[in-house]
């Protein structure tokens, strides 16, 4: 079968292009024929049509590089992350969430009916229902300017690991918008990567720990790499996925399953 994913022609937008699975995501989509605008604070080196640059920390940034991207759209892949430390808590919320957050928002009216988002969460969210209460605090907050704001009043909260929380916001979010946008006919999903070998392991292994984050391996016995994780996000997005809209898919190697039937334990203190 030609293009089994449908993606030749079509319009994609990427974040997160530079380095790991945005880069990963990109480079199979301009394989696959697709239209690839990339979004990224450093260059790509991946061959796209048409490459700007942004800072999910600053709104206006955010606004300027929508302003330059030409619809219609048919997909969007918000890959762009911080580890955390050695960046801060704040930048790392800021960009992981509310920075894409108000991206994908920017970007709503010119993604066509049938189209869709796809982001980059964690394993690391396991449990967010615990924190949901605290999270839709957050989400009721619309623009980035109160976000920030709610963020820097209510840091004792969330303030011990950006990362973490950054994912909690991720599934939960998707989950919680995904049931607004499929009525206009746009799907938003997540994968929730387990440790893949990336430019930000080392930072996680400095944070908190190998012997921690190896902890989170599943039965698949290893790191993933960024372009097994690039493919499932890759599928996630096609239409030929029409049917699944508001979940988080669980790329993590088995962990989850593991974890829940008593095959493996859990995390370590992070």
């Amino acid at each position: 079968m030609h293009d089994p994913l449908q993606y030749e022609g079509r319009k994609v937008v990427v974040t997160g292009t530079a380095s790991g699975m945005g880069e990963a995501t990109a480079q199979i989509l301009v394989d696959l024929g697709a239209q690839v605008t990339a979004l990224d604070i450093k260059e790509t080196s991946v061959d796209v049509e048409t490459a700007l640059t942004i800072d999910l920390r600053d709104p206006a940034s955010i606004d300027a590089s929508v302003a330059q991207i030409e619809g219609p759209v048919d997909a969007v892949f918000s890959c762009a992350g911080l580890p955390g430390p050695p960046f801060g808590e704040l930048d790392t919320m800021l960009v992981n969430f509310v920075g894409a957050r108000h991206f994908i928002e920017a970007l709503i009216p010119q993604i066509v009916e049938g189209g869709s988002v796809g982001c980059i969460s964690s394993a690391g969210a396991l449990g967010w229902q615990e924190q949901l209460p605290i999270l839709m605090e957050l989400f009721a907050r619309e623009t980035f300017e109160d976000q920030k704001a709610w963020l820097e009043a209510n840091q004792e909260t969330w303030g011990w690991s950006g990362y973490l929380w950054s994912k909690y916001a991720i599934d939960a979010w998707v989950g919680w918008r995904g049931a607004d946008l499929i009525e206009k006919g746009i799907r938003l999903n997540c994968i929730n990567p387990g440790p893949t070998d990336t430019a930000m392991m080392p930072a996680f292994h400095e944070l908190a720990g190998k012997e921690v984050i190896d902890s989170a391996i599943g039965p698949i016995g290893r790191y993933s790499t960024a372009i097994e994780q690039a493919w499932p996000l890759v599928m996630l997005n096609s239409t030929r996925m029409s049917y699944v809209c508001g979940e988080v898919l669980w790329t993590d190697g088995g962990f989850i399953g593991a974890n829940s039937t008593g095959k493996q334990g859990g995390f370590g203190e992070l």
